[in-house]
C-alpha cells in the first residue's frame, strides 16, 4: 500500500509542477501593461516621475528580467513562502490579500459540498427504492444540474433578495458593523452567507441524487443481489450492500467534481460580491495583477490535490477489495 501512496504522491508532484508552470505563464500572455495601469489609477502625469516610478516597480515586480528568469525567480519565491507583492491592494503582500478572503470561500465550498453530498446521495438511495419519491427526484434533479451556477445566483439575488427583501444582496456582512467576535456579526455573516452557499448546495444536489439512485438501482439489480434474495436474505441486508457498494463511485465522483465546484464558487462570488477568492480573482483580472492572480490559483490547484489525495486515501481504506489488491500486488 505504500508504493501505491508514493506512486500518488508522484503523480500530484507532476500535477502540480505543471499547474504551477501555466499558473506563471497564462497571467503573462495577457494583453496590457499592468504597471502602466497602476500608475494611471494613480495619476501620475509627471513624465520624470512616471518613468522612475515605472523603473520602481519593474525592479520590485521583476519585470526588469527577461521571462524565463522570472519563472525560475518565481520557483525560488515560492519555496521561500513568498508569493509577491500585490498591484492591485499595494503594498499588502498577495500572501496577507488571499489569506483574507480564503475562509469566506471555505465558509461556502466545504458545507455546500459535503451537505449536498451527503444529502444528494440520501435522496437518490431512498428514491430508488420509492417509486413516488423516484417521479420526483428524478425530474427535479434533471433540472438543478442542468441550471448553471451564476444563472441560479442571480435568480437568487432577484427573488430572496430584491423582490422578497429577505436577504442582503451583496457583501460579506453588513458594511455598519465592524467585524468582532460577536453574536450579532455572527448571525449577519449567516444572513449575508446563506443565498450564495443556496446556489451551490442545490446545483450539486441534483447530480448527487441522480447518480446514487441509477447506482443503487444497478447494484440492486446485479447478480450478486438476486443470488442473496435467492438464498432468503432479508431486503433490508441486501439493500445495505447495495448502497455501500454504490457510495464508492460517488466518493470517486466527489473528487472529480471538486473542480467544477470550485469554479462555481468563483463566479457565484462575483455575482453576490461576496468578499472571497472569487471576487478577489475579478478584481486581479481586472487590475492586470499578476501576483495576486497567481496566488488565488496557487491556493486553488492546492486545496484540489489535497483533497483528491485524501479522497483517495478514503477510497482505499472504505473499498477492502482496494485494500487487499495492493496488499496482493506487494506481497
Amino acid at each position: 500500500m505504500g508504493r501505491y501512496f508514493r506512486r500518488k504522491l508522484l503523480i500530484y508532484g507532476v500535477t502540480f509542477f505543471i499547474a504551477v508552470t501555466i499558473n506563471f505563464a497564462v497571467p503573462r500572455l495577457m494583453p496590457g501593461d499592468p504597471v502602466a495601469r497602476m500608475l494611471a489609477r494613480n495619476a501620475v502625469s509627471n513624465p520624470e516621475s512616471s518613468e522612475a516610478l515605472r523603473s520602481y516597480f519593474d525592479n520590485l515586480f521583476g519585470f526588469d528580467v527577461p521571462l524565463w528568469k522570472q519563472y525560475l525567480n518565481y520557483w525560488g519565491a515560492l519555496f521561500q513562502g513568498d508569493l509577491g507583492v500585490s498591484i492591485f491592494a499595494f503594498p499588502s503582500t498577495v500572501s496577507s490579500v488571499v489569506l483574507d478572503a480564503l475562509p469566506y470561500t471555505l465558509a461556502l465550498l466545504l458545507p455546500s459540498i459535503l451537505l449536498s453530498w451527503i444529502v444528494g446521495n440520501g435522496l437518490g438511495a431512498m428514491a430508488a427504492r420509492n417509486k413516488l419519491l423516484d417521479n420526483t427526484v428524478l425530474p427535479v434533479g434533471y433540472i438543478l444540474t442542468a441550471v448553471p451556477y451564476m444563472w441560479l445566483a442571480i435568480l437568487l439575488v432577484w427573488a430572496g433578495g430584491v423582490i422578497l427583501g429577505w436577504f442582503p444582496v451583496a457583501g460579506g456582512y453588513s458594511f455598519a458593523l465592524t467585524p468582532a467576535p460577536t453574536w450579532t456579526f455572527f448571525v449577519d455573516l449567516l444572513h449575508h452567507w446563506f443565498l450564495p452557499f443556496l446556489s451551490l448546495f442545490v446545483v450539486a444536489l441534483g447530480g448527487w441524487a441522480i447518480g446514487m439512485r441509477n447506482l443503487v438501482i444497478y447494484e440492486l439489480e446485479s447478480d450478486y443481489s438476486n443470488y442473496l434474495q435467492a438464498l432468503g436474505a432479508p431486503r433490508r441486508l441486501v439493500r445495505r450492500y447495495a448502497f455501500r457498494n454504490a457510495m464508492l463511485p460517488q466518493i470517486s465522483g466527489l473528487a472529480l467534481q471538486l473542480g467544477v465546484v470550485v469554479g462555481g464558487a468563483l463566479v457565484t462570488e462575483a455575482v453576490f460580491a461576496y468578499p472571497g477568492l472569487g471576487s478577489l480573482m475579478l478584481n486581479a483580472i481586472q487590475n492586470q495583477d499578476f501576483f495576486l492572480l497567481q496566488g488565488i490559483l496557487l491556493f486553488i490547484v492546492i486545496g484540489v490535490l489535497i483533497f483528491n489525495f485524501l479522497a483517495d486515501v478514503v477510497y482505499v481504506l472504505v473499498d477492502p477489495r482496494t485494500r487487499l489488491g495492493l496488499e496482493g500486488g506487494q506481497s
